[in-house]
Formats: C-alpha cells, structure tokens, sequence
C-alpha cells in the first residue's frame, strides 16, 4: 500500500501541491484529474521520492519511502514520466527489459525470465513486431506504449503513471488503461493516474481527485466527484453530464455556448 500524509510541496514562494492525502490499496485504480499546473504531476513525482515534499510523508507499506534502498523502491513502484529521455539509441526490446534492471544478477545481465516477462509485455502492449526497432524510429503513441510496457515489465505493485495514455489513438488508449485494470484485477496491483481525459477516467478508475492550484477540490468515486458543479469549480466550463449507455460511468461533455 502506498499512502501520502499532507504533502506539500513549496518552490520559493509558489506551492506546487497544499496538504494532499491519498493512500492507494491492492487492487484500486486512483485517477488523478485537474487542469495543467494544478500540481499533479509534482504529486506522482512525490510518491515516487524523486521530488522531496516540504511537509508530510510518504508511507509504502507502512514505511517511509526514503527508509527504502532505490533498487527496493524500483521493484515496487514503477514510474510513467511524461518524457522519456533516451540518451543513447536502443531497440525496443532493449527498451523494454531495461524495466528488469532492479531484478537483475549482480552482473546486470538479463535472465531468460526477463526475456520471456519483456516478450510477453510487448505482446499485450501490441508492440512485439516492433521488437528490434529503435526507439528514435517510433511515432509518439509507439514510444509512448513502449514506455508503459517498460514500467509493466517491473511487475512492481504500484504503478505511478502521467499521462499514459498521451498520443496515444482511441484504440490503444483503451487497450493500455485495461492492462493498468487488470494489473489492479488480478495482480493486486495499486495504480495512480494522471490524466486530462475525464471520461477514461470515469470509466477504469475506483477513485478520483479533483486537483486546482495545488489543492485537493474533491476525492471520491467518479459518480460523486464528477459532477456540474465541481468540474465547473476545478475547470472554470460548463460540462454535461450524464450516464453512460452501456456501462453507466459518469459522462462528460463540454458545453460550448454560442455568443451572438
């Protein structure tokens, strides 16, 4: 279980995030919504130690995250940024089994069970002919499911993802968030999601919060947090929003009034 106890992150005078909490058990899916600079990204940032709050604490199983070695925080928490940096060119593949390192022999080479997790990943992830193709070679929704096969290949039980679904087409954004579902479903998993898209969200997440300015607006399940008012509140827009006809999750659509 990851949890966060009144984070607040401070850059000088400016606060990035104010007094957050949130824990995430086995098995739930927790989006994170709000417009940009309402400090989710900085949120995932935090619970994955990189960025250090200025108050509050990060607990991983009831521990604080910075007691834990990296390479132990590697094994559990696997981490979606929203830009991947490669710095020298690498196959997909290569890409892919790069998530095994913090299972790796102390000699750092992969084993046939890494090979066989990473070939498995690239299949669910609809990559496997991109096998041997560079990842400077792929469009932008190519690399981006390569980055999230990469964080799935850890097998980590909590997955912090930022906008794993960006450039992605409709297709695959549903194939990658019903991976992310599954690994909550049936690995018992905890997942953390940054998204814009409200509407993904209502329908693979168990939990949302509203985020603006830094500061938490709502939390709950979609059907309580995504309704007129506060998505009004937190985005400053009229939105529609009704059932869905098949699945009954909250649907939104903008409502764009004409002046005449």
């Amino acid at each position: 279980m990851l949890e966060a106890k009144n984070i607040t992150v401070n850059y000088g005078d400016r606060s990035a995030v104010v007094d957050i909490s949130l824990r995430a058990q086995p098995g739930e899916l927790i989006a994170i919504i709000g417009p940009n600079g309402a400090g989710k990204s900085t949120l995932l940032r935090v619970l994955n130690h990189s960025v250090e709050a200025t108050r509050g604490e990060v607990l991983l199983d009831g521990r604080p995250l910075r007691s834990y070695a990296r390479r132990t925080v590697a094994r559990r928490i696997a981490v979606v940024a929203q830009e991947a940096e490669l710095r020298f060119p690498v196959t997909v593949m290569e890409f892919v089994l790069g998530g095994r390192y913090a299972w790796s022999s102390a000699w750092g080479w992969e084993s046939d069970q890494d090979v066989e997790i990473a070939r498995r990943i690239l299949r669910e992830t609809e990559l496997e002919d991109f096998e041997s193709r560079l990842m400077n070679e792929l469009s932008g929704g190519e690399r981006q499911r390569a980055v999230v096969a990469r964080a799935l290949a850890t097998e980590a039980k909590v997955l912090l993802l930022d906008e794993p679904t960006a450039n992605l087409d409709l297709a695959h954004q549903a194939t990658i968030l019903r991976l992310v579902r599954g690994r909550c479903d049936d690995h018992e998993s905890a997942a953390i999601v940054v998204t814009h898209d409200v509407n993904l969200a209502a329908e693979f997440a168990d939990q949302v919060m509203l985020l603006k300015n830094g500061r938490e607006i709502a939390a709950g399940p979609p059907k309580s947090v995504f309704t007129p008012e506060l998505l009004r509140k937190v985005f400053d827009l009229e939105v529609l929003v009704d059932a869905h006809p098949i699945t009954g999750a909250p649907r939104m659509t903008p409502v764009h009034l004409m002046q005449r």
